[in-house]
């Protein structure tokens, strides 16, 4: 097949593309701007485009399918010229139900912790040398590539998103998975700028449990007050099965699970992550793994790529860095880090970047998350929210919203670097949160600043 990618940079489309081309396939791409480290894998592999921009001409009748990304525009000159010359087009999350409608479909949903348990499931996976076909939104360790697709495989393991397919469809993605096996871990309120309000958020997770294909299941979180309304009011004709954390116990740092065989010390810690677990663990026993060998393979799971990874130790200071970005992740990772080194000062950085945390009434519900933290500090760019095209956020407004009297603010890079590489860090875990890169923090001087 000849396959064409209209925003072939993109961390899903790039990841995508280089699996359809170790299956195949003849893959071309185009985009107007590639950065690392898709750039480079792709460059490795033949399939990075000779010039940035967009080619008309590379859009013939000849092509079996178009996939567009949503970094595109519904004006895209290669777009434009695949319409007008009929070519199928699809998006990212339609291919990849094309390419997996006669397989078993596993779709991890939720607002939060989605891309843990789905690298979860796939570490137990592979540990068990069980090949299955997959898309997941981290780079895993022992994993080539966030997608693998194969004609022979029964299986296919989903991350189940709920942002737009692509320009021109503005169906959340996990609405085209159908799964047969699904999973709802969380409903807290994102993407204010797609889903203005909290109900029409909502809306979405009830039409993804009403999707799951007949006789199929939802494994929920009981704990989720949203997800429980969601599920247990769906009328679709599938098994609900219902989810809680764990007993576990933390003991000088080191997370313990509790199991039949007693207490087993994990690498993930956090009453969020354990939560993760357990929906992990009843989705694998669903694909045939019976739980010993769950715990087996869990005991070695070091996380999600940028999910509370540690980037720097010394002997009595930690680093680590978290995608948590929305109010419901911030909170539970603070939680987590203070209860796993509860005797150490925890200062916790969080950076607002999202188009949603610059929205006035969206800040709102930020409202205690960092409140497990014994120093608050918030940075943001205002240059940030004037390209977004939004109203000035000031840091007043942001203090009111944390209500944290306390709360330290800072507006350019070079102060809140200096803040972070001037601070004694003895006795300390410094907790650095954000969907952005910290306006070009140096991550590496932290390795000299742990003591």
């Amino acid at each position: 097949m000849q396959i064409h990618f209209i925003a072939i940079g993109g961390s899903a489309m790039h990841n995508l593309a280089l699996a359809l081309k170790h299956k195949g396939y003849q893959i071309t791409g185009s985009d107007d701007v590639i950065f690392e480290p898709s750039k480079s894998r792709l460059e490795s592999k033949g399939l990075l485009p000779e010039s940035f921009g967009w080619f008309p001409e590379k859009i013939h009748s000849n092509l079996e399918a178009i996939v567009l990304g949503m970094h595109a525009k519904v004006d895209n000159p290669e777009l434009l010229k695949a319409q007008d010359l009929g070519v199928k087009i699809y998006s990212y999350p339609e291919f990849l139900y094309e390419q997996s409608k006669n397989k078993t479909r596993v779709v991890i949903g939720g607002s939060h912790g989605k891309t843990t348990i789905t690298s979860m499931i796939l570490h137990v996976l592979n540990f068990h040398n069980r090949e299955v076909d997959y898309m997941v939104g981290a780079q895993l360790d022992g994993f080539d590539r966030m997608v693998h697709l194969t004609e022979e495989n029964d299986f296919i393991v989903l991350e189940g998103d709920e942002y737009l397919s692509s320009p021109i469809d503005r169906r959340p993605k996990f609405h085209l998975y159908k799964p047969n096996i699904a999973l709802l871990s969380g409903i807290a309120w994102d993407h204010i700028n797609v889903f203005p309000t909290f109900e029409n958020y909502v809306e979405q997770f009830k039409i993804f449990v009403d999707s799951i294909v007949n006789g199929g299941s939802i494994t929920y979180n009981l704990e989720d007050a949203e997800v429980v309304m969601v599920v247990e009011g769906s009328e679709n004709t599938i098994r609900k099965l219902g989810y809680t954390t764990p007993e576990y116990e933390v003991d000088n740092g080191k997370t313990l699970l509790e199991t039949p065989e007693g207490p087993m010390p994990i690498e993930v810690f956090g009453k969020h992550n354990l939560n993760n677990l357990a929906g992990a663990k009843w989705i694998c026993q669903n694909m045939g793994v019976d739980e010993d060998d769950f715990f087996e393979a869990i005991a070695t799971f070091k996380g999600a790529s940028k999910r509370l990874e540690k980037i720097a130790e010394g002997k009595t200071s930690v680093a680590y860095k978290d995608f948590a970005h929305s109010p419901s992740k911030v909170a539970a990772t603070t939680k987590a880090v203070k209860e796993q080194y509860p005797d150490r000062r925890l200062i916790a950085c969080l950076e607002l970047h999202t188009y949603s945390s610059f929205n006035p009434e969206f800040l709102k519900e930020y409202k205690g998350a960092l409140d497990a933290a014994d120093e608050a500090v918030i940075f943001f760019l205002p240059e940030s929210v004037a390209i977004k095209k939004l109203e000035e956020v000031t840091p007043e407004q942001i203090s009111n919203a944390f209500k944290r009297d306390d709360l330290r603010i800072f507006t350019d890079a070079s102060s809140f670097h200096s803040y972070v590489n001037e601070e004694s860090y003895e006795n300390s875990t410094l907790l650095l949160m954000s969907s952005g890169n910290y306006g070009g923090l140096d991550l590496s001087l932290l390795k000299k600043l742990m003591v």
